[in-house]
């Protein structure tokens, strides 16, 4: 039985793999071959892109520090959230203008520029949040049986309340 799923799904993974190497391929030389419209396009989701992806990170940080550090954070809240939002604007904008500029000619792709930048905006990111969890003592996931994690878990809204 396990050998008849088994070659059921390599022969589906077979027929599905020809017709979408095959649209790839056409919806890529549609795109090579309208690189100049397509440029603002990719240009423009590379820019929503470094949005979302570091607003993300920069409201967990922001989240992570005014519930680790709260009088601090209180303080220059306004500052903390200015320079997030600082930071956020430039360098989405710069991952979207990096990535118009690396698309100018199609016959250097795929181009160095963009393959770094595209990297960039990706391990930014994942980098802060990765960091900022080893700081916050959130490396790992908590074992539930261990009674120190129990304690150290956030209670929930419910629990604080005492419902």
């Amino acid at each position: 039985m396990r050998s008849r799923r088994l070659r059921e799904i390599v022969l589906v993974v077979l027929g599905v793999l020809t017709p979408v190497g095959i649209l790839a391929v056409n919806i890529s030389a549609f795109v090579m071959g309208h690189l100049t419209t397509f440029r603002l396009v990719i240009a423009g989701c590379a820019l929503v892109s470094g949005l979302v992806l570091n607003g993300l990170t920069a409201w967990w940080v922001l989240r992570l520090a005014s519930r680790n550090a709260n009088p601090l954070f209180n303080e220059y809240r306004v500052w903390a959230i200015g320079a997030a939002v600082v930071i956020v604007l430039v360098t989405a904008a710069g991952g979207g203008y990096l990535t118009y500029l690396g698309m100018r000619d199609p016959s250097h792709l795929p181009d160095s520029l963009s393959m770094i930048v595209a990297s960039f905006m990706l391990l930014l990111p994942l980098a802060v949040t990765f960091a900022g969890r080893r700081m916050a003592g959130l490396g790992g996931i908590m074992p539930v049986d261990e009674p120190a994690a129990r304690e150290r878990r956030p209670r929930s809204r419910t629990q604080r309340a005492g419902r």
